[in-house]
């Protein structure tokens, strides 16, 4: 959670808030370790194209140490070309003949490169570790490398509830790589470290919010189906607890009904008594699927198959909202597939029928769409 108060910033439900990482400071001091530099040495880089509007890459002077732990991303796998330019430091020629094959386009280099940068996940640390005769520049290293990314979270609460506080849902990314090392999300591992235990020095974190389009019916009557798997249930999060908030000020409220799913219940149902507790309130209708706690697999696209009657009520004949949110590789794609059958089983409509029916629904942003891969 972020404490927002007095900062001016607000936010609306649905909103992304960005969020500037820190990288790891054992992983900065390799650079150090790796390439025999101090890194508390001070630096500027300078564009040397005159006519850019940016003069340098990031804020300067400042020392190696600042630019790799909050400007320089040193934590993606690197692209051909930083190979490239890589291979021009390896002082041993089978290093250099690999990161050259590498960099390069034919068939064996795309090859290589697939296995030993992609699937075998390394970093240009580990490159470096690898590679132990290549020594580049750190100043060349700082130029090549790309700069830090912010990373947008979906926000998790209402900002009619919770105006001055913002909650963000995620999971703390780190999973070993087939070369035995242990990766960690920038992001989500330096924040897990931010824990607030003295209130007199809480922890601060630099963040700015995105409008976004995922938004509620401006009336709250209009029924909706949220679909949102694992932390993709965190912008629906916000839209329940609006919605819970108009009904205890008397409105009257459409169906809000909400497809969740995780693996397993005992371990990752995300906010378990918070969701069930609006079902008692009459708040919310549930549907959950827990994927591995049975012998065949759930998912929430089995229970959205089954329960056509509900979508076709939702959004044929009360002109209803749906939203999708999380997994972009095959969820979302799924849902869609699962919504054309819908709308041709149930409106009586032809395949072309149906599509042009759903492309409508998304014109008139009755559709919508929050999907990362």
């Amino acid at each position: 959670e972020f404490d927002i108060e007095g900062s001016k910033m607000r936010y609306d439900t649905g909103d992304h808030v960005a969020v500037y990482p820190m990288n790891d400071s054992e992983l900065v001091n390799k650079f150090g370790t790796l390439l025999g530099v101090n890194l508390d040495t001070i630096i500027t880089l300078t564009n040397t194209d005159e006519d850019s509007s940016k003069k340098h890459p990031f804020p300067c002077p400042c020392s190696y140490r600042t630019a790799l732990t909050y400007y320089i991303d040193i934590t993606s796998n690197p692209r051909t070309h930083i190979l490239k330019e890589l291979a021009e430091y390896a002082s041993d020629p089978e290093e250099a003949a690999k990161l050259k094959l590498m960099a390069s386009t034919c068939a064996e280099g795309k090859q290589l490169y697939s296995q030993w940068i992609n699937h075998d996940n390394r970093n240009i640390v580990h490159i470096l570790e690898d590679m132990p005769s290549c020594k580049p520049k750190l100043d060349h290293l700082c130029e090549l490398l790309p700069r830090i990314q912010c990373r947008y979270y979906s926000i998790s609460s209402s900002s009619k509830l919770y105006p001055t506080i913002v909650h963000i849902t995620a999971v703390k990314v780190e999973y070993d790589t087939p070369t035995g090392r242990r990766n960690k999300g920038v992001a989500t591992s330096w924040l897990a470290a931010k824990i607030p235990t003295d209130p007199n020095a809480l922890p601060v974190v630099p963040i700015f919010f995105r409008k976004s389009q995922f938004k509620l019916p401006t009336r709250p009557q209009t029924p909706i189906i949220m679909i949102g798997p694992g932390t993709g249930l965190a912008p629906f999060r916000g839209f329940i607890q609006e919605r819970d908030m108009a009904r205890e000020e008397g409105k009257p409220i459409g169906d809000t009904i909400l497809y969740f799913g995780c693996r397993k219940k005992s371990e990752d149902f995300l906010y378990e008594e918070e969701l069930e507790e609006f079902v008692k309130k009459g708040t919310l209708k549930l549907h959950v699927a827990f994927s591995r706690d049975q012998k065949e697999k759930v998912y929430v696209t089995h229970l959205l198959a089954k329960n056509a009657e509900e979508i076709w009520n939702v959004i044929g004949e009360n002109n209803g909202h749906i939203y999708v949110c999380g997994d972009a590789r095959t969820m979302a794609h799924d849902v869609h597939g699962i919504l054309l059958k819908v709308v041709q089983e149930k409106g009586n409509m032809t395949e072309s029928e149906a599509a042009i029916y759903i492309k409508k629904m998304e014109a008139q942003k009755r559709y919508s769409a929050d999907v990362w891969s």
